[in-house]
C-alpha cells in the first residue's frame, strides 16, 4: 500500500494504528490487512464529494499553525492578514468545490426561475469576494454568452483559476484583486454572487448596499454564507457548531478585524444577515438550505426599484 502511494512504509504503518484505534479504518490481525469501512468510505474520501469531512479535518492543522499569532491577538486584541495563514486559499478551494461547484447546476442555479435561460442568453455576472474563482469558471464554461467578473482582495487566490481559465481557452472569464470596502458600480450586472465572503469584509454593511446598487432592474443577488443563528443559544445543538465557531475565532473575525472591521465572525447567523440585506435595499429575499450541504444557507434577494 505505501508503495503504491510514494511513501514511507514505517510512517503509514504507524499513521494506520492511529487510524485503527481511532475506529476509523479496521485492522484483521490474522492477515494484517486494513481496510475502510463503507461507511467511513462514504464520508472521508474523494469519491465522497459532496460529503468529504476529510476536505473540512483540514482547518484543525491550519488553525494549529496560526497558534501563536492568535494567543497574540487575545492578549493585544487587533487582527491576522489573510496572508498571515499557510494554504488557507487551497483549503477554501477545496471546500467550495464540493458545497458550491459541485451542486451549481442541480441545486444551486434552480433556486431562481429562469436564470438558465438568462445565462444561455447572455448576462452579466460578478463573483464578488471570489476567492479562487471555481465557481466562476464552471459558469463561464457553461454559459459562453454570458460575461462574468470575480473581485478579491487577494490575487494569489485566483491565480491559478486565470492560468487553467486561459489553458482552456475561456475568453468571457476576467479576475480582478479589488478591496471591496470602495465597491461603487451602479447598474452594471444582472447576477451578483457571493460565496462564503461577506463576513469577511471590512465593511459588509457597504458592500451589500454596493451590491444592492449595482444590479440591474430585475436583477438577482445570490448570498451563500454559513448556515447558523446570530445568538448563541439557538446554536447550541449545532452539528457543526464548535468546528464553525473554531474557524470564526480562529480566521474569520480575525482577518475582519484586521482589515479595521466588525469581526462579525463565521456564525453572524441567518437573522443578522436577512436584516443587513434588507438595511442595504433588498426588500425581497429567501432564505434556502440544500440537502446535500448542512453548512450553509443560500439567500436569494432582489430590489423592487
Amino acid at each position: 500500500m505505501a508503495g503504491h502511494a510514494g511513501l514511507d512504509e514505517r510512517y503509514v504503518r504507524e499513521w494506520l494504528a492511529v487510524m485503527t484505534t481511532a475506529r476509523i479504518t479496521h485492522y484483521d490481525p490474522k492477515t494484517r490487512f486494513y481496510s475502510l469501512p463503507e461507511a467511513h468510505a462514504a464520508c472521508l474520501t474523494r469519491a465522497a464529494v459532496p460529503n468529504n469531512i476529510a476536505v473540512n479535518a483540514q482547518f484543525v492543522p491550519l488553525i494549529a499553525k496560526m497558534e501563536d499569532a492568535l494567543v497574540g491577538c487575545f492578549q493585544n486584541g487587533g487582527g491576522l492578514p489573510y496572508h498571515a495563514y499557510p494554504c488557507f486559499h487551497q483549503v477554501m478551494s477545496e471546500d467550495s468545490a464540493q458545497t458550491v461547484v459541485a451542486a451549481l447546476q442541480d441545486h444551486i442555479l434552480p433556486l431562481m426561475p429562469e436564470l438558465t435561460t438568462r445565462l444561455e442568453q447572455g448576462i452579466d455576472v460578478l463573483d464578488a469576494g471570489c476567492g479562487a474563482g471555481r465557481a466562476l469558471l464552471a459558469l463561464a464554461r457553461a454559459y459562453p454568452r454570458s460575461r462574468f467578473v470575480g473581485y478579491d482582495l487577494c490575487p494569489e487566490a485566483f491565480a491559478r483559476t486565470v492560468r487553467e481559465a486561459a489553458q482552456l481557452g475561456v475568453s468571457n472569464l476576467t479576475f480582478e484583486a479589488r478591496d471591496l470596502r470602495d465597491f461603487c458600480e451602479p447598474g452594471r450586472y444582472d447576477l451578483i454572487t457571493s460565496f462564503d465572503a461577506v463576513h469577511d469584509q471590512p465593511d459588509p454593511q457597504a458592500l451589500l448596499a454596493g451590491i444592492a446598487e449595482a444590479l440591474k432592474p430585475g436583477g438577482v443577488y445570490l448570498m451563500q454564507d454559513i448556515a447558523g443563528s446570530s445568538y448563541l443559544e439557538n446554536n447550541l445543538a449545532h452539528p457543526l457548531g464548535p468546528l464553525l465557531y473554531t474557524i470564526s475565532c480562529a480566521h474569520c473575525t480575525p482577518v475582519s478585524l484586521a482589515q479595521g472591521g466588525p469581526g462579525l465572525g463565521t456564525m453572524w447567523g441567518e437573522e443578522l444577515a436577512t436584516a443587513m440585506l434588507r438595511e442595504a435595499g433588498f426588500d425581497n429575499i429567501d432564505c434556502h438550505r440544500l440537502e446535500h450541504d448542512p453548512f450553509n444557507v443560500y439567500f436569494i434577494a432582489q430590489t423592487t426599484h
